[in-house]
């Protein structure tokens, strides 16, 4: 009965809202998934580069959440910028009932503004997918009778359509040195219609980050008798709205290669949100990361929090026609 509840709930939220103020997927690895965080980030680390995210949110709903990200990009020197590819695909509700799929292409000029400066300017365009299965996963709040459960039909309509496509364009820049990043992103420029019932656009989203590089002892990044390199800490801002929505998430991390640990506190306007808590290890070509966010908000004893598994590839760098410096910014 209480996995039906929470069926219903979904349906409930479908008819009353009409899939009309979808908010984007948010991840808690901000850095593991920087196509994702800012186009403007394509080719920035030079070397091709493979970036894959699985995040699990609010396990304790059936699985409400489920989102699986995959991404590509490398400087191109004829391009005199880098290229990138991203697909993803995120999951709501029990068996799937509301899946979008988006694949998306981007590239991002990169040039010098000084002998110390660079800034990366992206534009990606992506067709998105969005599928309904209305069947017998979906329950709704008429159906229930007070003795004997869902035992009634819905009065509830089927969409003319449930499955949707638009095409959504993101834009941004990056501007960096060699111990400082900071950027800003404009997602859905052209506000796409995803509702199944009305016309009801897609709200734009503004992404602000900004980090960067504290070298605790002052030496270059070498390694000791340990295996460890110097220690790094990386204090970091990212800041986020969204239709009627703000997060500020502020985070730091410890690198001390290979491991890496980190600690983030998400909040919006009015109330806290969650802690999230990273560990990772990364060598000289792969990294691999987990975060747990633990709620700390109203729905902090129903949501069991969020686990998000990242692992990033990196591939040897093309021979190169000019010097070209990259990011650097935290691994997760």
């Amino acid at each position: 009965m209480k996995r039906k509840l929470k069926q219903a709930l979904l349906g409930m939220m479908l008819i009353a809202s009409g899939v009309a103020s979808a908010q984007d997927v948010g991840f808690s690895q901000f850095y593991a998934n920087p196509l994702y965080l800012n186009p403007a980030f394509a080719g920035t680390v030079v070397a091709p580069r493979i970036s894959l995210t699985y995040r699990g949110q609010w396990p304790g709903l059936v699985s409400a959440f489920t989102t699986v990200s995959a991404s590509y990009d490398q400087y191109v020197n004829d391009l005199h910028g880098g290229i990138g590819v991203l697909v993803m695909t995120d999951r709501v509700g029990d068996h799937g009932a509301l899946t979008t799929n988006m694949v998306g292409a981007m590239y991002a000029f990169n040039f010098r503004v000084s002998r110390t400066v660079n800034i990366s300017a992206g534009l990606q365009v992506s067709l998105m997918n969005t599928n309904l299965r209305w069947d017998e996963n979906l329950r709704f709040p008429d159906q229930i009778n007070s003795e004997y459960g869902f035992s009634y039909q819905t009065g509830a309509q089927a969409p003319d359509k449930t499955s949707k496509y638009a095409v959504d364009f993101n834009a941004g820049a990056v501007v960096y040195g060699s111990k400082w990043y900071a950027g800003i992103a404009a997602s859905h420029l052209t506000q796409p219609n995803v509702a199944f019932y009305s016309e009801s656009p897609l709200p734009m989203k503004f992404t602000v980050h900004a980090g960067g590089l504290i070298n605790v002892s002052e030496e270059e990044r070498r390694q000791s008798s340990l295996g460890l390199g110097t220690p790094i800490i990386s204090p970091n801002v990212v800041y986020q709205y969204q239709g009627n929505m703000h997060y500020f998430n502020y985070g730091v991390y410890l690198d001390w290669m290979p491991f890496l640990v980190g600690v983030w506190f998400r909040n919006g306007i009015e109330n806290a949100d969650a802690f999230i808590f990273q560990v990772g290890v990364q060598q000289e070509f792969f990294k691999v990361g987990y975060s747990y966010d633990v709620t700390v908000s109203k729905l902090a004893n129903s949501t069991a929090g969020a686990h998000e598994f990242t692992l990033g590839v990196m591939l040897p760098v093309p021979e190169q026609k000019k010097k070209v410096r990259s990011i650097k910014c935290p691994a997760f």
